[in-house]
């Protein structure tokens, strides 16, 4: 036999391991990332909370930002609760500072269009949508469309037609998703959820839940019938997305769109993924058949209230039962019952579980009270134990390298953002009492709801089938 030394075979082998390279999608089929693989995410939606996101991001070392889009190229926020600034430009710049000082690569490619981004972006994994509400849903389908896993900001869409697509189109993809509802992750959440699926307060009759929260700007009354100088590098007319075309004006823009229906969805639409979670998930709520949410101050067909007190009631799992949870906002709290002590005070966010056997009260991100005290040991013991998370994010990344679903995946999370919608179309309606027929979709007896069941498309903006 021919002698073969060290050199040839070291260069024989190599030449070999080349012709055997089989990329990853192949092995592990459509979305695959090997667990071994940084998970490359592009960012659609550049704002406050789109930075916030990159940041929480930058502590996992298995995931690199490659690209981000955003119509707008800045937004100084720093009168808002972000307190920064922002914009593709901003958030850009903060990641390829980020990855220079860590590795020596900095180079992020940056899109007006998230359009392009996805048809260009060929390495692109995944994809965090933090635009404002009524972009969710297109985002996130045309995202999944493309094969690409996505987390998605609460609330995931912004109406129900589009919860149910989405939803839909999660299941049929199978691909990893997470709805950015991060409360979801914490222990304080967790640890009412274990509560209430351990029977701790006995069977739950009544939720109730609230949230400071209130509309931006207190003087609004109508939309604005002027415009506003456009911002130097913002395309309106991708900011705008799906909804009709109206001129830009700043009291739309950057956060305080929340205040317009066709845009934002209100307290409720705002912090019910949040703050509706735990009943939610630890009561394995289905949908509610009676729903009916009254404005509180000023609102109309266009401009949200400055709070609201909503009543839900659920269907219970023993025939003839309810469950009933009521929802207030803007500064309302609910009565405390006789087993809370009367020197307890309500944090001015939280919930409260009245049950056949006690009352759990939970805020501020603390383990949740149970009252009255003397009949509960301390700690609390709980049969049921939900399986441990690594974080919001990092959950969503261990089911993209093949771990189990995260527990806000888009199939909950199209659920919970269900529910919220419901009260807000009972106050888009002006607080009319919802009958709602899930199997339809339909608002019984009450076609003046259809149009914001499923809400107008602009032309070339229609959700993929």
């Amino acid at each position: 036999m021919k002698k073969i030394n060290r050199r040839n075979f070291m260069t024989s082998a190599a030449a070999a391991a080349s012709f055997m390279i089989i990329p990853r999608h192949v092995l592990g089929g459509k979305g695959f990332t090997a667990p071994s693989d940084k998970v490359n995410v592009g960012l659609v939606g550049a704002g406050g909370k789109g930075k916030e996101n990159i940041q929480d991001l930058f502590k996992l070392n298995d995931v690199q930002v490659t690209c981000l889009a955003d119509p707008a190229e800045f937004w100084d926020l720093n009168r808002f609760y972000y307190k920064t600034v922002a914009g593709l430009g901003p958030v850009s710049d903060m990641v390829e500072n980020h990855y220079k000082e860590k590795s020596g690569y900095s180079k992020v490619n940056r899109y007006i269009d998230f359009r392009e981004m996805l048809s260009k972006e060929k390495s692109l994994d995944a994809v965090l949508c933090a635009t404002p509400d009524h972009l969710h849903a297109y985002v996130s389908m045309l995202s999944m469309q493309a094969g690409k896993h996505v987390y998605c900001e609460k609330p995931l869409t912004h109406n129900i037609h589009e919860a149910r697509e989405v939803s839909k189109m999660s299941k049929k993809t199978g691909l990893a998703t997470q709805m950015g509802n991060q409360l979801h992750s914490t222990p304080a959440i967790r640890n009412a959820v274990e509560y209430l699926r351990s029977g701790v307060i006995g069977k739950v009759k009544e939720v109730h839940s609230w949230v400071p929260a209130t509309r931006w700007t207190n003087s609004l009354s109508e939309v604005p019938t002027s415009e506003s100088p456009m911002p130097k590098g913002l395309n309106w007319d991708l900011w705008i997305g799906p909804k009709a075309y109206r001129p830009f004006h700043e009291v739309y823009a950057p956060v305080t769109w929340r205040d317009f229906w066709e845009f934002g969805l209100g307290a409720l639409g705002d912090f019910g993924c949040h703050d509706l979670d735990a009943a939610t998930w630890g009561l394995e709520l289905g949908l509610p058949t009676k729903i009916q949410v009254h404005p509180a101050g000023f609102s109309n067909a266009d401009i949200i209230p400055y709070g609201e007190i909503g009543y839900f009631t659920f269907p219970g799992k023993k025939e003839n039962e309810s469950i009933e949870l009521t929802w207030y906002s803007g500064g309302l709290y609910p009565k405390k019952p006789a087993q809370v002590p009367v020197d307890f005070n309500f944090s001015r966010r939280g919930a409260m579980y009245i049950g056949e056997k006690g009352v759990m009260v939970t805020g501020n991100g603390a383990v949740p009270k149970i009252f009255p005290e003397s009949n509960f040991s301390n700690p609390v013991e709980t049969t049921f134990k939900l399986p441990p998370t690594e974080g919001h994010h990092r959950d969503w990344i261990n089911a993209i390298k093949g771990g189990p679903a995260a527990s806000s995946n888009f199939e909950y999370g199209a659920h919970l953002t269900e529910i919220t919608l419901l009260g807000v179309l009972s106050l888009r309606l002006g607080g009319a009492l919802i009958q709602w027929d899930a199997k339809n979709m339909k608002a019984t007896g009450l076609p003046k709801a259809d149009i914001y069941i499923k809400e107008a498309e602009r032309k070339g903006w229609e959700l993929p089938a």
